[in-house]
């Protein structure tokens, strides 16, 4: 019987290339930890805002629910999508979207301990420990922007979480969550468009599973 080589089997789905230079790849991965550290404070800071509503800037806050938005998992994972398919490998894609969180939740957790007064550990470790998952999923989404069929499979798979987030959504029923939520749904959809065709049935699938399968925790 003849042995699949790995190596080959992964080349086939998406060539890497490297076309950065050391010194770019380094100073590109600090900026997506600075990033990261950068969004971090910047959400915490939303969770201890009070709002006054005669100021218009916290007026679009709260009527955008930037708040709530920011708790959620939509825009954190279309960022991941971002970063793991524009990175240059697999690889990068892996230590970028690792470091972006770390960063993140490095930042949130010292930011609540110094600012909010108290310590929560217990959620951080949720996180943290998710930043590792991370770093195995960014891997395998990097292989999401090609034409071949395992492509079309891990976009599909991407569209489900993204059609969970974005959306309320189940069997029977199909409600819009607001107008941020439909705008990562658009960002998502152009970060793994490449065949129309392709492009469908990605969409196609994770529409599917979301109308059968449904994670409604997700979308917390």
């Amino acid at each position: 019987m003849k042995m699949i080589d790995i190596r080959n089997f992964f080349k086939d789905i998406r060539v890497v290339k490297n076309e950065l230079k050391l010194k770019n790849k380094i100073i590109n991965t600090i900026l997506i930890f600075l990033f990261g550290i950068i969004l971090g404070i910047f959400s915490k800071w939303l969770d201890n805002l009070s709002i006054d509503n005669s100021i218009w800037w916290m007026n679009v806050i709260e009527r955008c629910d930037l708040n709530n938005f920011f708790s959620g998992f939509a825009i954190w994972f279309v960022i991941a999508i971002g970063i793991s398919i524009y990175s240059e490998s697999p690889l990068r894609a892996s230590i970028n979207v690792f470091l972006f969180f770390i960063g993140m939740c490095i930042s949130y957790h010292l930011y609540t301990i110094f600012f909010s007064g108290f310590n929560p550990k217990n959620y951080m470790m949720i996180w943290y420990s998710f930043s590792v998952i991370s770093s195995v999923l960014a891997y395998i989404c990097w292989y999401s922007k090609s034409n071949s069929k395992v492509s079309i499979v891990i976009s599909g798979l991407i569209m489900f979480f993204m059609f969970e987030s974005c959306f309320s959504i189940g069997m029977w029923y199909f409600d819009f969550r607001g107008i941020l939520y439909l705008l990562v749904f658009v960002m998502t959809f152009i970060f793994l468009y490449n065949k129309t065709i392709n492009t469908v049935i990605s969409l196609l699938i994770g529409l599917v599973l979301s109308l059968i399968i449904g994670i409604p925790f997700i979308s917390g």
